[in-house]
């Protein structure tokens, strides 16, 4: 297929999006977890992505001289720049395991107890106040229904290895199977991903049961208007495609565009939130809360600025 926009209904099958994630194997015991990620660095050893590192000497001496954290990082480099596609034989199952560990040690915030930004904020005018959310925190361990990532436009996720990107983390905490949907994905459209689009996958090993990709616009100074209309149609894809998903009732939203992609925190805040409160105008009842998550001081400050806070 040639189309520079594949809808949900061409691919919803082809990914699985409505058939519940069963992993291969239970979650490992926290006391055996690095023993897990060294069981899934043996069994990577020999796939082409080691390669892909640099050299780093004899893979199997380094992983036997790094500590707990240092064979954690190695796993999680690696698996970054691995390209889509079937992992060696038994990897699924140790993999799961490690992953299912590390997502057991993370906290998890449930959307429902977080105040609403009527709550946070009585004073703002806000048009949507009581049915969204001001979020400050990790997104991979929020658990929403759907969240959403700002991806690039090969929308297979970042391959720096360790780089702090949302991207990056999001495919990390989620496990290779995101990336091996996007790719399904992208290869049924036959063309990178457009700006102002998204696409939506399970969210495997993360607390939210869907994520939806979006591409936002790169700016490089000061956003012009076609700027802000590129970033509002990223969020109205986000909000569109997630409403076709009968089983999503809550969203939490990135800050889309803001991070490497040069999007001024000050100026894409009031987009986002007009945006947002335009399409719930348009279709009141259908989620039951919408979070504004944001990583950084910067970035909450910024939406409540724009909150009249």
């Amino acid at each position: 297929m040639t189309s520079r926009f594949l809808p949900l209904a061409a691919y919803r099958a082809a990914i699985g999006l409505d058939e519940p994630f069963r992993p291969a194997a239970p979650p490992a015991p926290a006391a055996r977890l690095d023993e897990g990620v060294r069981s899934v660095l043996r069994l990577l050893g020999g796939d082409p992505a080691v390669a892909r590192l640099g050299p780093r000497g004899d893979f199997a001496r380094d992983l036997a001289d790094a500590d707990a954290a240092a064979a954690r990082r190695l796993l999680r480099a690696l698996l970054t720049v691995r390209a889509p596609g079937p992992l060696p034989e038994g990897a699924d199952a140790a993999l799961d395991a490690v992953l299912g560990a590390e997502r057991g040690l993370r906290p998890v915030t449930r959307v429902h107890g977080l105040p609403t930004i009527a709550e946070a904020f009585p004073r703002t005018a806000f048009p949507a106040a009581r049915s969204t959310a001001l979020w400050r925190g990790d997104i991979t361990t929020l658990a929403a229904d759907a969240v959403v990532n700002a991806a690039n436009s090969a929308l297979l996720g970042c391959f720096r290895p360790l780089h702090a990107c949302i991207d990056n983390a999001l495919h990390t905490a989620a496990g290779p199977r995101l990336r091996d949907d996007c790719h399904t994905v992208v290869t049924l459209q036959g063309a990178a991903e457009p700006t102002g689009t998204a696409k939506i996958t399970r969210g495997y090993h993360l607390p939210a049961r869907h994520v939806l990709h979006t591409v936002g616009p790169v700016v490089d100074g000061r956003p012009g208007d076609g700027d802000a209309r590129a970033l509002a149609a990223s969020y109205r894809a986000c909000l569109d495609l997630a409403a076709e998903v009968a089983a999503i009732r809550t969203l939490a939203l990135c800050a889309v565009s803001t991070g490497v992609f040069g999007y001024p925190k000050e100026a894409a805040a009031p987009v986002a939130l007009r945006t947002v409160a335009d399409w719930l105008d348009a279709h009141p009842g259908r989620f039951d809360r919408i979070v504004f998550t944001v990583f950084g001081a910067e970035d909450e400050a910024a939406y409540a600025r724009a909150l009249g806070a």
